[in-house]
C-alpha cells in the first residue's frame, strides 16, 4: 500500500484502486484488466464528467473481457461539495469488480 499525505490526514492507497480520467476507454479497461488479474479485485473511481466512461470500463470488463469470470461487488452513487459554502455538488461513483 502506497501511503500520501495530505495535510493532517493520511491517506492509504491500496494497489487495485483505478481512477478514472477523460482518457481512451479501451486503454484504461485494459489497465483495469490487469489490476483485476494482479489482485483478483479492482475499485474504478470516478467524478464528474468521468462517471459514463467508469460505466463503460466496467462494462467492457465484466460482460465482454472477463465474462463468467467476474462480476459487480458493488456500485455507490454519492455526491461531495466542491466549494466552501455547499452551493455546488459533483457526483461521484465508486464501482468494485470481483475475479470469481
Amino acid at each position: 500500500m502506497e501511503e500520501t499525505q495530505n495535510h493532517d490526514q493520511v491517506f492509504v492507497k491500496e494497489p487495485y484502486v483505478y481512477y478514472v480520467r477523460n482518457e481512451p476507454i479501451m486503454q484504461a479497461a485494459l489497465d483495469v484488466f490487469t489490476l483485476i488479474n494482479k489482485h483478483r479485485k479492482g475499485l474504478l473511481l470516478a467524478k464528474g464528467n468521468s462517471i459514463p466512461n467508469a460505466v463503460a470500463i466496467a462494462n467492457i470488463i465484466v460482460e465482454k473481457m472477463l465474462h463468467g469470470a467476474c462480476s459487480i461487488e458493488h456500485i455507490t452513487l454519492d455526491s461531495e461539495n466542491t466549494n466552501a459554502f455547499g452551493k455546488r455538488m459533483l457526483s461521484t461513483i465508486e464501482i468494485s469488480i470481483i475475479k470469481n
